[in-house]
């Protein structure tokens, strides 16, 4: 099972020295996966929780694997309404190209209403538009000579009946976002019987979990997975991969935009989650 870090490409204490810190701190540990969000618009909504600057996904990407070797790149999750789907396609197919084969596409509805209003986007129709955007890069990267990214994974966000249709549909992976255990199981119990009623395979697994490390244990009915002591942490690895999670990402960003300006306290973290669970999987 590979691990992945969710690095924050927002926030007051990001720019592109501190990104290209994120990666190498990443890739230095041994994570298999570097992700990022996005949001174009900053709008009051997205503020709240997401404050400029905020890097945009496919450039900030691009950026990153130049300067990086090993470590794969990934959306987690491009919102897929706010970008054309011939212009993802190509961007994506590129970026997975030019990165030696590197990119991840994560891929979500989206939420922030007053974002979609500022970029002429119709909120209601959001859902409908992301399975547009899924079917249209089929399409286009059926013609490898044009555009290519036939082989690039689809990890598909959201945790609705419509969410998980779309997961069978379209993705390779469900790639739900900061859930509970039961919570996870739940879906993994939907899933495959969407899969069975569509006669479709069942999808991969990868979930992006939060971590955020306690000194003491954290009831298990209160907390989402990765949240809590160490033990706690890596325990909720070991039962994800049970689940059959391929990959699991990791999402240091506990809430408070400050975090970012001081991110040796999201690095130590990741290292010493790297660490046990190494040793755990020996």
């Amino acid at each position: 099972m590979e691990l992945g870090v969710n690095v924050p490409n927002f926030g007051p204490g990001t720019n592109p020295r501190r990104l290209r810190d994120w990666a190498r701190v990443v890739e230095g540990l041994g994570y298999d996966l570097l992700m990022v969000s996005d949001h174009v618009v900053i709008t009051p909504d997205v503020a709240e929780q997401y404050p400029a600057p905020f890097y945009e996904p496919f450039t900030t990407l691009s950026w990153l694997a130049g300067i990086t070797e090993q470590v794969r790149l990934g959306t987690t999750v491009l919102i897929a309404p706010y970008r054309h789907p011939l212009l993802v396609a190509r961007m994506a197919a590129n970026l997975d190209q030019l990165s030696g084969g590197r990119l991840v596409l994560g891929v979500g509805v989206g939420w922030a209403r007053q974002e979609f209003e500022a970029l002429g986007a119709r909120f209601e129709d959001r859902g409908r538009e992301t399975d547009r955007l899924l079917a249209e890069l089929r399409r286009a990267w059926s013609d490898a000579a044009d555009y290519g990214g036939g082989t690039i994974p689809i990890w598909v966000g959201g945790a609705s009946p419509a969410a998980l249709r779309r997961t069978v549909r379209f993705g390779t992976a469900w790639h739900p976002l900061r859930q509970r255990l039961d919570q996870l199981r739940s879906g993994l119990d939907q899933l495959r019987t969407i899969a069975a009623s569509l006669d479709q395979p069942v999808p991969g697994f990868a979930p992006r979990i939060l971590l955020r490390l306690t000194d003491k244990p954290l009831p298990d009915d209160d907390r989402v997975a990765g949240e809590g002591t160490v033990e706690q942490v890596v325990e909720d690895l070991g039962v994800l991969r049970q689940l059959g999670a391929q990959s699991v990402v990791l999402d240091p960003f506990v809430g408070d935009p400050a975090e970012t300006e001081r991110p040796e306290t999201a690095w130590q973290a990741l290292a010493t989650i790297r660490d046990s669970w190494r040793r755990s999987d020996t």
